[in-house]
């Protein structure tokens, strides 16, 4: 799978990418309605730890948006629903937007079986859509099979492989080297995300130096881990290696609690914001996980404005896709500014020129030829996401090496050694 190597990173653009010199466009319809805010829908999980950032953050993009000037003098409005973290609700989301809104683009969900159940509806409807934080690779690979019909379309995140691919990387550079580690055992819930996360996990972890002793995909239902953590014990890997979303809290405190002696790390969607330590009441001291950015730390210009507004202003970091959700905003933006119109088609193809330096990093996203149409491209100088570890309360970056602001530290119950860090 391709890692595209880049140019260094342009300079960053301001907010708005330098486009109001675009000013005076007939962005849609006469100059009548040139009063007439720009909707934009926005489909999330609000009970969710992870899937609550993604409206808070696009709310976020539509203030600053607009505190700029908007487009062209029209304000963006940033139209919320919640999904229930229900497929069957989200596409009735998406259809109301649609439908009854009238918006000109959607962002939705970060639930695989989400974003798949509206992928037809926007093929359906014309209407362009993005999905900040589902992962799974299938949302791509239908772009890419039928391409006329589902160009509408968009990955707005790491598809399950590249964040496989990712977390392999981190796991060679941070824990195979400086620990010495040898062996792991994935542990991931049944979702339709993982099911691509771990056939890359049983590719790339051994090429990164870890035997995969086990692989165990649990029911997102479980509540008593006891019986896994047992089983995962008795085969003595050096690591755990998850694949996490839906869950995090009950797992993460039963590990905590039973005072497992392995690392985990991996893929914990909940350990991406600050309300995960309140929810775990601190037993997620020393869980690593992958994570769009990193509080206190500059991936661009502007990723810690962006955290320190966030935390203002909600009393919590992002979670994952709450940058990806704020960029995404801002892409669409910059799409119909650079189209000169709202229509879906002209969107799609000012879309599919991305180069857009956002929170997370620099978003181009693949073209039809690739078999990750629409995605967002994986590699140095694009996108790669981060590692964060939670230390005495707070999510410290561990990789990548130019980005880390602390070293690996595990709690006292979990017997590993550093050998030869440095």
């Amino acid at each position: 799978m391709p890692h595209p190597q880049l140019a260094p990173l342009s300079p960053i653009r301001p907010a708005l990418l330098g486009l109001a010199a675009l000013a005076g466009l007939a962005v849609a319809g006469p100059a009548a309605q040139a009063a007439d805010p720009i909707k934009i829908g926005v489909i999330g999980e609000e009970s969710a730890v992870a899937g609550a950032s993604l409206t808070k953050a696009a709310r976020m993009a539509a203030d600053d948006i607009n505190a700029a000037g908007g487009i062209d003098g029209r304000k963006v409005e940033v139209i919320t629903y919640d999904d229930h973290s229900s497929a069957a609700d989200g596409v009735r989301a998406f259809q109301r937007a649609v439908n009854q809104d009238k918006v000109v683009a959607v962002i939705a969900s970060y639930i695989s079986e989400v974003a798949l159940a509206i992928e037809p509806w926007s093929a359906r409807l014309h209407m362009p859509f993005i999905t900040p934080g589902a992962a799974s690779n299938d949302i791509s690979k239908h772009v890419h099979d039928d391409y006329e019909h589902y160009k509408y379309t968009f990955h707005g995140w790491l598809t399950s492989a590249f964040i496989a691919q990712s977390i392999c990387d981190f796991e060679h550079d941070m824990l195979v080297g400086p620990f010495h580690m040898k062996t792991t055992v994935v542990m991931s819930e049944d979702a339709a995300w993982t099911t691509p996360l771990d056939a890359r996990y049983l590719d790339c972890l051994p090429k990164a130096g870890l035997k995969v002793l086990d692989h165990i995909r649990f029911n997102p239902d479980t509540t008593d881990f006891t019986p896994i953590f047992n089983k995962i014990e008795s085969e003595h890997p050096d690591i755990i290696t998850t694949g996490i979303s839906h869950v995090g809290v009950q797992p993460t405190v039963q590990w905590h609690d039973q005072q497992v002696p392995i690392p985990m790390a991996g893929q914990s969607s909940q350990a991406t914001t600050s309300d995960f330590w309140r929810d775990t009441n601190g037993a997620a001291e020393g869980v690593i996980t992958a994570n769009a950015a990193a509080p206190g730390v500059a991936t661009t210009p502007k990723t810690v404005p962006f955290i320190e507004a966030y935390i203002k202003r909600y009393g919590v970091s992002p979670a994952y896709d709450g940058y990806s959700a704020y960029d995404d905003v801002f892409m669409f933006v910059d799409a119909i500014k650079r189209a000169g119109s709202t229509d879906p088609d002209k969107i799609v193809a000012a879309m599919e020129t991305t180069d857009y330096v956002g929170t997370m990093g620099r978003v181009q996203f693949y073209g039809k030829d690739d078999q990750f149409t629409h995605a967002i491209k994986y590699g140095p100088g694009l996108i790669t996401g981060v590692d964060v570890q939670w230390q005495d309360g707070k999510q410290v970056c561990v990789w990548p090496a130019n980005l880390a602001n602390a070293k690996i530290k595990f709690p006292a119950f979990i017997k590993v050694e550093a050998a030869a860090q440095h």
